[in-house]
């Protein structure tokens, strides 16, 4: 008896990537929105901040973005898995521990933010607490993260670290091709919370004052961590020099300005659509450089194509439905607390 071979694409490579790329932006949107915002409010300076009627939106939303942040994430992870799925998979199996702990953690930040949601509003110190120990939370899950997709780019770390220890305890041991990667998302997910604190609160001086100096601050410092790791890759950088990466990267962060400057002018919609396309940019950026850095080990290109076109209009016509209600939604929201 022979078993089914499942060692193909079910669309066209460029189709699953044009996927994973939207839906990947669309995850960090939500997830900046959520990390960014909690940081910021932990960290940002406000008189009276927890009673802020700013702050108390945020509050209420933060439950709502953890659900999208979830949802979105699904999508971009599957794509991956079913391009790359050697390489995740190894990745994974190595820092399985880690990996797993990841549902109960957010499971446990997710009530964290329900809490502080039904305690704004009142001088009630636990809202801070709350808030605090879910940022923590969320800052073990994108270190989580970013650990195991840079090992899952480096087959030889995977596999020296699984020779040597199959516990699943183990973390990438080379912080040099993760610290500063993970350091720019962090930082990333900060300017773009501030983009959204700024939005929400450019009625409320003070907010709108924390909004501004996290967007400009935030976007500076990712900038300076983002070269810095650009020269940490070696080879791969010579690489992405010759290639529109580059050119990409540039025309990401000239985008990124401009969504600043247009920002500081107060025109939100003129920035908030140059700083998505910004993000995408970054997107795109990050795929070019796993494909250079699995160059001459592994090749999506000569995965083989047995199309099954009815699992992807499925999958669009719930993707649009599930994008559209979240628009609706969010939409009711702003409208309700303007009212």
């Amino acid at each position: 008896m022979n078993l089914p071979d499942y060692n193909f694409l079910p669309a066209p490579l460029w189709l699953v990537t044009i996927l994973h790329v939207v839906t990947l932006t669309l995850h960090f949107v939500a997830m900046n929105f959520l990390f960014g915002g909690m940081i910021i409010l932990v960290f940002g300076k406000m008189p009276n901040k927890w009673q802020d009627p700013t702050v108390r939106r945020f509050l209420k939303l933060f439950p709502s973005a953890v659900a999208a942040t979830v949802t979105l994430g699904v999508a971009p992870l599957l794509f991956a898995q079913l391009v790359y799925y050697r390489q995740v998979y190894a990745a994974t199996i190595v820092s399985a521990w880690f990996w797993l702990d990841m549902v109960f953690a957010v499971m446990v930040a997710y009530y964290l933010l329900y809490a502080a949601a039904f305690k704004s509003g009142g001088k009630n110190g636990r809202v801070a607490v709350f808030v605090g120990l879910a940022a923590i939370i969320f800052v073990y899950v994108s270190f989580v993260f970013s650990t195991v997709f840079s090992m899952g780019e480096r087959p030889d770390v995977y596999t020296s670290l699984y020779a040597a220890n199959q516990s699943g305890l183990v973390i990438n041991n080379e912080p040099g091709s993760w610290i500063f990667r993970w350091l720019h998302m962090v930082l990333g997910a900060v300017t773009v919370g501030g983009f959204f604190v700024g939005v929400l609160g450019k009625d409320n001086e003070p907010a709108w004052n924390l909004g501004k100096k996290a967007f400009l601050w935030g976007m500076v410092a990712a900038m300076v961590i983002g070269l810095v790791y650009l020269f940490t890759l070696g080879d791969a950088l010579m690489a992405m020099m010759r290639s529109i990466a580059i050119w990409l990267i540039v025309a990401a962060i000239v985008l990124s300005l401009g969504a600043l400057h247009f920002f500081f002018r107060r025109q939100f919609v003129l920035s908030g659509l140059l700083l998505f396309v910004s993000i995408v940019g970054m997107v795109v950026n990050r795929h070019m450089l796993r494909l250079i850095l699995l160059d001459g080990k592994f090749d999506p290109a000569t995965i083989p194509i047995v199309p099954q076109w009815s699992v992807f209009l499925m999958f669009l016509v719930c993707f649009v439905i599930a994008i559209g209600l979240v628009w609706y939604m969010l939409r009711a929201f702003i409208t309700e607390r303007t009212a």
